[in-house]
């Protein structure tokens, strides 16, 4: 969530992630990234039984790295309401950071204890009652 004038990368650097650390995240020769596979489950999704992280690991989309460069021009939450899920054991975003963004947002907020980033897959309850309360606030 970052701001205008502002980025992912450098939003990440206020509270630098387990990943950021790690030398997890792979580049190709023609600027894309990936997440090493041998290290996806402990980064990414380490709430998820170890079959199905390999799987999501195998089946990655490369991201263009100059993605999270991105300069932001215009923030939706600062016209429109938020919601945010911080997954509490994120290794891949700081827990930190999303707390700080839902508050400078001032988002409803929901945290998800020992959630990693797969949160979506590893609690769809918790993922699908945030989306369901958002929307009902939309109509």
């Amino acid at each position: 969530m970052p701001d205008a004038g502002e980025n992912e990368a450098d939003d990440g650097k206020r509270f630098p992630s387990d990943l950021s650390k790690s030398g997890a995240i792979e580049k190709t020769a023609d600027g894309f990234t990936y997440l090493d596979p041998a290290q996806f489950h402990e980064y990414f999704a380490a709430d998820l039984p170890a079959e199905q992280a390999a799987f999501m690991a195998r089946s990655q989309v490369l991201n263009a790295a100059d993605n999270f460069k991105a300069v932001i021009t215009t923030a939706a939450w600062r016209s429109k309401p938020s919601w945010m899920l911080v997954a509490g054991a994120d290794r891949t975003i700081n827990p930190d950071l999303e707390r700080w963004y839902a508050s400078r947002a001032k988002s409803h907020k929901v945290e998800v204890p020992g959630a990693s980033h797969a949160v979506y897959a590893s609690r769809p309850k918790e993922v699908a009652a945030l989306i369901e309360e958002a929307a009902s606030h939309a109509l």
